[in-house]
């Protein structure tokens, strides 16, 4: 029988502090943000307790604000677009995506969210945990037009965001425009 995890505070939200079984809402739960790249709530908590075996997120992300750096990976990704618009950059093609639309990417797939629209983007964002991931950064005219490319191809992550902002935990701008920041 699994046991229900402890939840704390983080002052930007609640983080599970021991392995088990627990019930969050997103409002409640802890958010990091960067300028860089939008604001995230992981659901766990990576440094203590991760999830073993699939990554759930959801990034929320201003008009033109990318969620990461356009790239591939050995795990296949999911993704659903929750509230607002953005930009799915995949395999050098761009498709404006709103609320509802949903995202399979099977493995090796290149890919990067762009926030589009006059408000923010709220993305549910889910990956399979692989023991030995891998991910290629490649160059990409396209991305690079939207603040999300590289310029050499790297397979380092590393050395993808050298000099780039570190998250910090804060609730995303914008926060009541968010769906569940108007319930209750």
């Amino acid at each position: 029988m699994a046991d229900q995890a402890r939840l704390e505070e983080t002052g930007s939200g609640q983080v599970p502090t021991s392995e088990g079984w627990f019930v969050v809402n997103v409002r409640d739960t802890a958010w990091e943000s960067t300028g860089d790249y939008g604001a995230r709530c992981r659901f766990e908590n990576r440094d203590e307790v991760p999830f073993e075996h699939v990554g759930m997120n959801i990034r929320v992300l201003q008009p033109g604000q990318p969620n990461c750096l356009y790239h591939a990976e050995s795990p296949e990704e999911h993704f659903l677009v929750l509230h607002g618009e953005c930009l799915l950059l995949v395999e050098e093609e761009e498709r404006l995506l709103r609320a509802w639309d949903f995202v399979h990417c099977p493995p090796n797939t290149r890919h990067v969210f762009v926030g589009a629209g006059e408000g923010p983007c709220a993305i549910l964002m889910v990956g399979a945990r692989l023991p030995a991931d891998w991910v290629v950064y490649p160059v990409s005219v396209l991305a690079r037009r939207h603040g999300a490319g590289v310029e050499t191809e790297t397979n380092s992550p590393k050395i993808a965001y050298e000099g780039r902002e570190d998250a910090r935990f804060e609730r995303p701008s914008g926060w009541g425009d968010l769906p569940w920041a108007r319930l209750r």
